[in-house]
């Protein structure tokens, strides 16, 4: 069942929310070449913790971290280590902050220091694709009106998007319904309605769509080993269009 948020409801997501977009506003300056991803992880946790919430993903389902951190040709839950960053890199943060029980939840893919075009482009079209999906968020419009505009914007770059993981409704739980794919026909799934939070997040890979999962059971890579980004807002569907709450 997919949750429609009363306005105390809103008015949480919204606090969990800004402290996830403060924590992307901060580590956007701390990121660069030499620093650990586990110094990434620890910065960002007493971030969520100064700032009255709990990492949504520390503990859940077992993952030990704050943060899930992607380098490069990890798609998604990359876990935080002694790797050192270095330039060329990039790297995905994906945080999940919980305030007095409600989640606010964003991924973003930064570089690291000066960064090749091929994969400056990645970057700001995998962006451009969420904020085209972002459009479709709006009563009246079906879930999958979303998933085909992501789809349809990345098609022209002969990027892979990933279809093993998708978006997800987010409220008291971290992962509610509905699914949302990042690729599919119009006209299908649920009928948005006003007061649904959702998490949009494409993930795009500059080679094949094909992931695999590595032996840690989280770890999820690019076959190909191709580089990939990840970006996602969590948004309130409102009467006539969305409001982003993953922001300051």
């Amino acid at each position: 069942m997919i949750t429609i948020k009363s306005e105390r409801e809103i008015k949480l997501m919204r606090r969990a929310g800004k402290i996830v977009g403060l924590c992307h506003q901060e580590i956007s300056k701390f990121i660069k070449p030499g620093i650990t991803t586990n110094e990434v992880d620890q910065f960002v946790e007493k971030l969520i913790l100064d700032n009255g919430a709990i990492p949504s993903f520390k503990g859940y389902a077992g993952f030990p971290y704050a943060t899930c951190i992607s380098v490069n040709d990890v798609v998604v839950h990359g876990m935080p280590s002694s790797y050192r960053l270095k330039q060329g890199d990039i790297i995905s943060v994906d945080i999940g902050a919980n305030y007095k029980g409600y989640h606010g939840d964003s991924a973003w893919t930064y570089p690291v220091g000066k960064i090749s075009k091929e994969d400056q482009l990645l970057l700001e079209i995998t962006e451009k694709s969420l904020f085209k999906g972002l459009e479709f968020a709006k009563v009246g419009n079906r879930v999958s009106d979303i998933s085909n505009a992501i789809e349809s914007f990345i098609k022209e770059y002969n990027y892979g998007v990933v279809e093993e993981f998708t978006g997800h409704g987010i409220g008291q739980q971290l992962h509610e319904a509905p699914t949302i794919p990042n690729f599919g026909e119009k006209g299908k799934g649920p009928v948005l309605k006003a007061g649904m939070t959702l998490a949009i997040e494409p993930m795009i890979n500059k080679g094949t769509k094909k992931v695999k999962t590595l032996i840690d059971g989280w770890t999820v890579k690019t076959v190909d080993r191709a580089k990939s980004a990840h970006f996602e807002h969590t948004i309130l569907v409102t009467e006539d269009s969305c409001e982003i709450l993953t922001t300051t």
